[in-house]
């Protein structure tokens, strides 16, 4: 862990230094064998109020704390509780990000197939944009194997939905009514 302690209209003292280290050893150990980078910035803003800023860098990402108080030791006690929870805060969020990939990316084809009925089992999405019914028409043409389009009819600005009727070269509009 690097450690770089600055002094505004206060000097830093051994004692502030050994604290400052002994409080860190908590940031530490969420990132056990990695390069923490630590500032730490101590001021004296007013006759009885100090300032402890602490911007902390690791793996690229960066937190930062500043807290005032009549006592520079409870700012420092201040600064590490703030940045203890953003650290578990992102660290949380991480492994949830990687822990839903992980399940994304596994393969179920063929694991425990049952066949359910009634039930949705395919989603599309795609993105609504105003179009005429003719460039609708043409869409939903340009879609092979799908029997109907919903877009957002230009001239109304309402959503409609168009489909191939069966057994014909005909097409139906569905429009919302009011």
């Amino acid at each position: 862990m690097n450690i770089t302690i600055t002094g505004k209209e206060l000097k830093a003292t051994e004692a502030i230094k050994e604290y400052v280290e002994k409080k860190l050893t908590r940031i530490e150990k969420y990132y056990a064998d990695e390069s923490i980078d630590v500032n730490v910035t101590i001021k004296k803003e007013t006759v009885t109020t100090n300032t402890a800023e602490m911007y902390v860098s690791v793996r690229g990402l960066s937190y930062k704390a500043v807290t005032e108080d009549k006592d520079l030791y409870a700012c420092i006690d201040k600064d590490i509780d703030i940045l203890e929870g953003q650290i578990r805060k992102s660290k949380a969020k991480r492994e949830k990000m990687q822990k839903d990939a992980s399940i994304k990316q596994m393969n179920f084809d063929g694991v425990g197939e049952k066949v359910v009925e009634n039930e949705v089992v395919k989603s599309l999405s795609y993105e609504i944009k105003p179009i005429s019914i003719d460039d609708a028409k043409l869409k939903l043409q340009e879609r092979k194997g799908n029997v109907f389009y919903t877009f957002v009819n230009v001239d109304t600005g309402k959503v409609n939905v168009i489909f191939k009727l069966k057994d014909s070269n005909n097409y139906g509009l569905v429009e919302p009514e009011a």
